[in-house]
């Protein structure tokens, strides 16, 4: 496993930082992210699609639940799925959803908020990206994760 921690002091920074991560990634992979509310986790993936050429307007889940994007990453077409579990209380509603059959979907990215709802339905994941405020509004600790 890898980890790399980085002290990112504004939006821009945390774009770049984002930026620097989608390079690691590989079709398939699984990446879970952590931090409270409103600490930049769907700012964070919004910037990873940008890079991937995802024309639709990237958008916190919350109330979705998932949404989904196409986007362009190493000249093929791939498919995100950028999921927020913080609204699931009990594993049907993940059932009802067809939270499992998703990671069947080939060509696809996988990014999942407040992961520790996945009652165990999680896959395996290769990244998890943890994300801490400072005292500065503007800054952050972000802690890359690779396995």
């Amino acid at each position: 496993m890898s980890d790399t921690t980085i002290t990112s002091f504004s939006l821009s920074d945390t774009q770049q930082i984002a930026l620097n991560f989608a390079n690691a990634l590989s079709i398939g992979d699984v990446v879970v992210f952590n931090g409270d509310l409103g600490v930049g986790k769907t700012e964070f993936i919004r910037a990873i699609c940008e890079a991937m050429d995802v024309s639709q307007v990237v958008t916190s889940p919350t109330f979705t639940i998932i949404n989904q994007y196409e986007g362009v990453f190493r000249n093929n077409d791939i498919t995100i799925f950028h999921i927020d579990l913080y609204r699931i209380n009990k594993a049907d509603e993940l059932l009802e959803l067809g939270f499992s059959e998703l990671f069947d979907t080939p060509n696809a990215l996988f990014f999942i908020e407040w992961a520790e709802n996945a009652f165990g339905m999680l896959p395996e994941y290769q990244h998890k990206v943890t994300i801490t405020p400072r005292e500065n509004e503007t800054e952050r600790i972000i802690e890359i994760n690779r396995d």
